[in-house]
């Protein structure tokens, strides 16, 4: 082995010597009486409730039909972006045989009903333009011709209605085509061509075409276990985070708490809803399930401890230090605590930054 080789192997194996005499001597000094310690160092501390539940729309609008039939054309498809006013669906009528057969007749009794009653008012003005009949009797035939008219024009639509799917009407009528009641996204189509279509009446709620929803008023609905509700205020910040997007947080903020509790999965929880705010880069999906972290309370800079070191005696705090001399045994000390999130304590007085703490390990059951 050459000089210049020999020199540089000495010099690596000083480095090396030197480097385990440090680590022993940090790892014996971290003892107290053979325990491990912990060093009191600054943090952030979080106080805060969980909630779990979903992204949702802050409104869906379900699309129904008012008109019996058959779907003939799907305009739209799942996921495209609709305008008020916008076509959606046509329906095609299919009306049965004796459906048809009925109208055409009922419409046939009302065209000879409003027929006599045109002739019986024709005659009553005649007779009381010439004094002979009483105002009370014109009166009355004219109450029923216009009856008859109602009804000869309400038969007529409902014929038009079974034989086209759309009443023509000066005013506005009624039509085949289903068109978006408001601006919105597709998140639903819950027909195709040639389902049939139960109407929208007041004895029946329809056949469900389609769900809309204006995807930029997303909400996170999700409920709240009863012990974390009394601590919660409407305006708190929250922290979501979507299962489906790891890494990414959504900040929100509390907007509502159910006043009342429900059960679920034998837990008693209470409904809270949270408004968010901008997402930024991240792309939100009505449906998403998600964790919400309603921040109840929150220190950064502080000193914070593991709340297993600290005891906790008749309201009062106390944690163990090493000794003056490593081998006698840990000195117990009083401290003030303040925040605290469940895992980390805030430590307010009694320690400073860098002190260590004695670590014992964990009581074995017997």
């Amino acid at each position: 082995m050459s000089r210049p080789t020999k020199i540089v192997a000495s010099i690596l194996v000083l480095a090396v010597a030197g480097g385990s005499a440090v680590l022993y001597s940090r790892r014996a000094g971290a003892g107290a009486n053979g325990l491990p310690t912990v060093r009191v160092e600054p943090g952030t501390i979080v106080k805060k409730a969980l909630a779990m539940g979903q992204i949702v729309p802050a409104q869906e609008i379900q699309v129904k039909s008012q008109i019996s039939g058959i779907v003939a054309t799907c305009f739209v498809e799942v996921g495209a972006r609709v305008e008020a006013g916008q076509p959606l669906f046509a329906i095609s009528p299919d009306p049965t045989p004796l459906e048809l057969a009925e109208a055409e007749r009922r419409v046939e009794l009302a065209e000879v009903a409003y027929a006599q009653a045109e002739t019986d008012l024709g005659r009553s003005r005649s007779l009381w333009s010439e004094g002979i009949l009483a105002r009370e009797r014109f009166d009355t035939d004219q109450k029923a011709f216009e009856r008859a008219r109602i009804a000869l024009a309400q038969e007529r639509d409902r014929l038009a209605l079974l034989k086209e799917g759309r009443i023509r009407r000066p005013q506005g009528g009624v039509d085949s085509v289903i068109r978006a009641s408001a601006a919105g996204t597709v998140l639903e189509r819950r027909v195709n061509p040639g389902d049939p279509v139960v109407p929208l009446t007041s004895f029946q709620e329809g056949t469900v075409l389609m769900t809309l929803a204006d995807m930029s008023t997303l909400l996170f609905r999700g409920t709240v276990d009863e012990i974390d509700i009394g601590k919660l205020e409407e305006g708190m910040p929250a922290r979501i985070q979507v299962g489906a997007l790891p890494g990414q947080v959504v900040p929100a903020r509390l907007a509502r708490i159910a006043p009342k509790a429900r059960e679920r999965e034998g837990a008693t929880v209470f409904d809270v809803e949270l408004e968010l705010e901008e997402p930024g880069e991240v792309t939100l999906r009505a449906g998403y399930s998600a964790n919400a972290e309603i921040v109840i309370a929150e220190k950064t800079g502080v000193l914070r401890l593991a709340e297993r070191l600290v005891t906790f005696d008749d309201g009062r705090a106390f944690v163990e230090i090493p000794a003056a001399e490593p081998k006698d045994e840990p000195v117990r000390r009083e401290i003030e605590t303040g925040l605290s999130d469940g895992l980390q304590v805030e430590v307010v007085a009694g320690l400073a930054e860098g002190d260590l703490v004695v670590e014992r390990p964990p009581k074995k059951s017997e």
